[in-house]
Formats: structure tokens, sequence, C-alpha cells
């Protein structure tokens, strides 16, 4: 594990990868926004006053992994401290009668007020994705681009779902099958080509490479609908040859252009760095 450090004013909070995520140090979270000198024991006392704060850190929930104890770089080499997840520390801020966390709480209150929006009208969502993108310093032919992509996505994993596939792994798996034969590389070795970690793959590619990652999934969900697939087997078939028709077609442009496709480059990396982007699953 790598311990990385966050700042929140001021105060340092040591966080770490764990299943993928960033898992946040709960007392350093604590001293951070209430000053407390012994912050294991406020996060007793916190327990004690809320009996459902007790009830996740204890035994976690339906969508809640409880906190954990990780390894974590300490001024007296590593020690395992407990930690929790982003969502379990948002849930722990919630319970701080601390005025430091009311700006926590409003944000929270304010990202919970649109996801509503968004449910009742989901062009909000498109409309907000689009604003981030442009804040982020992409072009506005390139976030077409990218919004199309994730459209296309979209309807391939409503037909993946119709047609009796899994959710999650299955879902990478057939993805994997699709970019392998479109690009010769899997989603995760595509990362590792850009030398990316956690960064979502599709934010880092360039017109060409996001065109064709949309030919392969398009093309995969016109041939699942053609010959009717069901199930996960009958689907890989279809994800397999629905990359062949995006890596037929790359092949074909890299012979007459003289010139890869897939480019190492990190796309983000001609553009301005402003904030991340909210994680979009597409399966990497």
């Amino acid at each position: 594990m790598t311990t990385k450090i966050a700042i929140f004013k001021k105060k340092e909070i040591r966080k770490t990868i764990h299943n993928n995520e960033w898992w946040f140090a709960i007392n350093d979270v604590i001293s951070a926004l209430t000053d407390s000198l012994d912050p294991a024991q406020y996060f007793k006392r916190m327990k004690s006053r809320d009996s459902e704060l007790k009830k996740l850190t204890e035994q976690g929930g339906v969508q809640f992994v409880p906190p954990l104890r990780l390894e974590l770089e300490t001024a007296g080499g590593k020690q395992k401290m407990f930690c929790w997840s982003t969502e379990g520390i948002f849930r722990l801020i919630q319970s701080i009668p601390s005025p430091k966390a009311e700006p926590f709480k409003r944000w929270l209150a304010k990202v919970g007020y649109e996801r509503v929006q968004e449910i009742e009208d989901p062009e909000l969502a498109s409309k907000r994705t689009r604003a981030l993108y442009k804040a982020k310093g992409y072009p506005d032919d390139w976030i077409e681009k990218r919004m199309r992509g994730i459209a296309i996505r979209e309807e391939l994993t409503d037909e993946w779902k119709n047609r009796g596939v899994g959710e999650d792994k299955e879902y990478a798996i057939l993805t994997a099958e699709i970019s392998k034969a479109t690009f010769g590389m899997t989603p995760a070795e595509y990362k590792e080509f850009k030398k990316l970690k956690r960064e979502n793959l599709r934010d880092h590619m360039t017109d060409l490479e996001l065109i064709f990652s949309m030919l392969g999934e398009a093309s995969t969900t016109e041939i699942a609908r053609n010959i009717n697939t069901r199930g996960f087997n009958e689907n890989k078939v279809a994800a397999q040859k629905g990359g062949e028709v995006a890596g037929s077609a790359r092949k074909d442009l890299e012979k007459k252009s003289g010139k890869k496709v897939s480019t190492s480059n990190n796309y983000l990396g001609q553009v301005k760095q402003t904030p991340e982007l909210p994680e979009v699953d597409e399966g990497e």
C-alpha cells in the first residue's frame, strides 16, 4: 500500500488505496474537522450519540463496508489505523457537530439535491458533465465525442442487461474483449500503456481513440441485437466480433496513414489542469 497525504485547512489527512478506491484515516479526518486532541475518544463519543453510525462502523450495511485497519505511514513507521472509504467518511462527517464540518454537510446536501434533479430530468446530468469537461479545459469537439461515447456505452450496457448479462464483473470482461479486439489491449493494459493509475482511461483518449472505442461498442450492440444473443457466453462472442469490426478499421487506417491510432500520450496533458472529474463507470 502507498500512503498519500490530502490537505484540508492545513491539516494532513492520510489516505491509501484499498480495493481500488481511496480510504482515509478516521482520526485524521476528525482531527481536521474538530481540532480534537484525542480523535479516537471523540469518535467513541460520536458513536454513543449516533446509534446508526455505531451500527455502520461495527457491522457495515447494505451499501457500507465498515472501517478497516489498514497500514499507513506514520512518524514511527508503518502502522495499522482505522480507515474508511469515501462514502463512509461522508457519513462520518454528517455526525460531526462542528462548524468546520458545515461546508461539507452543505456540499453533500447540494450533491444530493442535484442527484434528485438528474433522476427527474436526465438531461441535467449530461449538461453538468459537459460543463465539468469544459472547466477541465477540453475543446468542444472532443467533448461531443466523449458525450456520444458515454451514450453509446450506456446503450450497450442496457442491451447486455436485457440479454441476461450480470453486472460489474461480466460487464468488465466483455468490455475487455471489445478493447482487446479493437486496440490489441485490454483496458487495464491500455491504462498501463498510457501510464495511468486510477484515472478514467477514456478521459485520456484522443479523438481517434474515442472514435474507435465507440465503433467497437456500437458494433457489439448491433451484432447482439441482430443475432439475438442471450447470456454471457453468447454476448462474449458478440463482443469479440464487435471489437474485430473496429480493430479491422483501425488497422486499415494505420496502414493507409502510416501512423498508429493508439498513443501513450495522456490527453489531459494537452489541456489545463483543474479539479478531477467524477468517475464514469465504463467497465474499465
